[in-house]
């Protein structure tokens, strides 16, 4: 039945989808007193409370229009996709980080419509996406079909996973990975995001870490009235160094810049905060160096 809801709602336009959208986030955050406060507490952490009060009603929105959205992105014809992305800002970083010859790294976060992001990077060259199976086990040949076509591969989030997307970026092509999703216990660190102990993946950090790899922090900007996405990619504003934690802590904050600049589609009512089962927890993690004691 989910598959089936899924290819109906893929014959719709992306407009009507993200209107419909709309309606189902309001609807979410009006039955789901836990989702309302997480929500709520969230985007308050983040950007304060007067802020919060200004963004909180576009982001239920905007989260509605991001899940409503995905069974069109995931079905309908890759060529029909990449056109919705009706603008590109940064795409300069791409060519010079291929000029270079080594792999590339991109960081999405659940920013705008991150599934997009890989989608239109892959009509360019071959890309291998980290992915987590859905916890509805009936969805995921769909999504693992719309996620694995063409110059679209997928590495799922195992150890075998893991070594696929190294030998590609040692292979000098492109790996995309959501890092701002909570880790398994183990394969995380207790560390800040919006000023709260977050724990926080490595993966990330220890790819960047790959010699002659370009990081590059991608998301794609939901336009009004259905008109598309607008991609934007830029390197990192400060040189991601040091050890994997610091340099997991400085993508943290790469991520928390990236929101910023339009955070009513950021995915707020994730729980970002969680403890992972069996991952002990710590009320004040101590950050690795900041960017003013690293420069």
């Amino acid at each position: 039945m989910a598959s089936l809801i899924f290819s109906l709602l893929a014959r719709l336009p992306l407009g009507l989808l993200q209107r419909l959208g709309c309606v189902a986030g309001w609807l979410t955050y009006a039955g789901s007193p836990t989702y309302r406060r997480r929500l709520r507490d969230n985007l308050a952490q983040a950007l304060g409370p007067e802020e919060a009060a200004r963004t909180w009603r576009r982001a239920v929105g905007e989260t509605g229009k991001q899940a409503l959205e995905l069974p069109w992105l995931l079905l309908r014809p890759q060529a029909e996709i990449v056109t919705k992305v009706v603008r590109v800002s940064g795409w300069e970083h791409v060519e010079a980080a291929e000029a270079s010859g080594g792999g590339i790294l991109f960081i999405t976060p659940h920013l705008g419509c991150f599934e997009i992001t890989a989608q239109y990077f892959s009509t360019h060259k071959p890309i291998t996406v980290l992915y987590r199976a859905p916890r509805k086990a009936v969805l995921q040949p769909v999504i693992n079909a719309g996620r694995s076509r063409g110059n679209m591969r997928l590495a799922p989030a195992d150890v075998g996973g893991v070594r696929r997307l190294i030998k590609a970026l040692r292979a000098g092509e492109a790996v995309g990975m959501l890092p701002d999703q909570v880790p398994g216990a183990g394969e995380g660190a207790w560390l800040p995001f919006f000023g709260r102990p977050a724990y926080t993946m490595t993966l990330a950090a220890r790819l960047s870490e790959v010699s002659g790899v370009s990081t590059i922090f991608a998301w794609a900007e939901r336009l009004p009235g259905g008109a598309g996405f607008h991609l934007r990619l830029r390197p990192a504003l400060e040189a991601l160094a040091g050890d994997t934690e610091t340099r997991a802590a400085a993508i943290n904050r790469e991520m928390e810049a990236l929101i910023r600049e339009n955070p009513s589609q950021y995915l707020w009512g994730y729980n970002r905060y969680k403890r992972p089962r069996g991952g002990a927890p710590t009320s004040s993690p101590t950050p690795p160096a900041s960017r003013e004691n690293q420069q």
